[in-house]
């Protein structure tokens, strides 16, 4: 009955997440997510708001969560919009911000869901490759273009831009529109939030699925100039307006204030990682540095594929892209101890 579908839908080439398999005693380390739950006090929050206010609407506007966003980070109130994960502001942004003339540009291996929302919107777009480290370049993205974005750390390669060379960016393009998605900024990188009152022309996304785990609520932002934040506001608007719930706004309002909280799981998962590279390093992986919650790594001499067959055969499950110049990497979630501990134990055995 596909002859139904409008010639947009004909055209997509959907985004395919991370399998989320339905299996008993399964190390899951595909989807980034974190292996600690919420703070006790977004629990506790979401349970005093189960209750007969449920009948009600949410706020649209979501006000007490712009604000503890905006306490969180320093900025006012309306340099803040929210959204149903940093998905949705993202989709936003690339309607609202990204859609122009000239081009906009991404990093050949980023976020798969770029090129994905580009053929949802109609976005002309360029890549612009990686180095040889896989790293980005800011050098490489001096010309023409109807806006930038990438995401800082880089996923799936978790290597991460200093602030330095994001400035460098922004200064450079006035007239463009730089989005930076950190999605896993607290794992390592520096937040460009920093910049915000400099550079009208910055965007920064974040979400409270990976660091605040929340991934089950959907909840990201956006902080930027009141200006771009009116132009998401005008297409949330214009699409649904109300994006989050009443539980979803309650509990990111708690995972903000809960500082000690947030400080302690990330600071965890830092250790953690550092441990996790020095076993792979080990066992004779290349990994790239990381200053995200997973690793990107690649073994000489075992091929990707198999390697991520043979893990799954031992209940534990990674991520590998079919995609040129990383078809060899598997990107690892950092897990808990003991769970990377058992991720070694079953490469050690693959390996011999």
């Amino acid at each position: 009955m596909s002859h139904f579908w409008s010639a947009v839908v004909h055209g997509l080439t959907p985004y395919v997440p991370g399998e989320q398999p339905k299996l008993a005693d399964l190390i899951k380390l595909n989807t980034n997510e974190n292996p600690y739950g919420p703070s006790p006090r977004v629990l506790a929050a979401l349970q005093e708001e189960v209750n007969d206010g449920l009948r009600l609407y949410p706020d649209p506007n979501a006000e007490s969560l712009k604000a503890a966003v905006a306490a969180y980070y320093g900025v006012t109130a309306g340099q803040v919009f929210v959204g149903n994960g940093s998905d949705e502001v993202l989709a936003h942004a690339f309607l609202g911000l990204l859609k122009h003339d000239r081009p906009l540009l991404f990093p050949d291996i980023t976020y798969s869901f770029y090129p994905v929302y580009c053929g949802l919107y109609g976005v002309d777009f360029v890549t612009v490759p990686l180095t040889a480290a896989f790293e980005i370049d800011p050098e490489n993205y001096g010309r023409p273009n109807g806006g930038i974005i990438f995401p800082n750390p880089n996923a799936p390669t978790g290597r991460v831009l200093p602030l330095s060379a994001i400035e460098t960016l922004l200064a450079r393009h006035p007239a463009s529109v730089v989005v930076v998605d950190e999605a896993y900024v607290d794992f390592g990188g520096e937040s460009a939030i920093a910049l915000v009152d400099r550079y009208p022309n910055l965007l920064v996304i974040q979400t409270l699925s990976k660091s605040r785990s929340l991934a089950g609520l959907r909840v990201g932002f956006a902080v930027g100039h009141p200006k771009l934040i009116e132009a998401l506001e005008r297409v949330k608007n214009s699409f649904n307006s109300y994006p989050l719930g009443r539980l979803a706004i309650r509990g990111a309002v708690a995972a903000m204030e809960d500082r000690d909280y947030f400080d302690r799981t990330r600071t965890a998962i830092i250790r953690t990682r550092e441990a996790l590279v020095t076993n792979l390093t080990r066992l004779g992986f290349e990994v790239l540095p990381s200053a995200a919650n997973f690793v990107f790594a690649r073994h000489p001499a075992r091929d990707a594929v198999q390697l991520a067959a043979e893990l799954r055969k031992k209940a534990i499950i990674v991520r590998h892209f079919k995609q040129e110049r990383i078809e060899q990497f598997l990107r690892i979630t950092v897990g808990t101890d003991d769970q990377c501990a058992a991720l070694g134990r079953a490469l050690e055995e693959i390996l011999g």
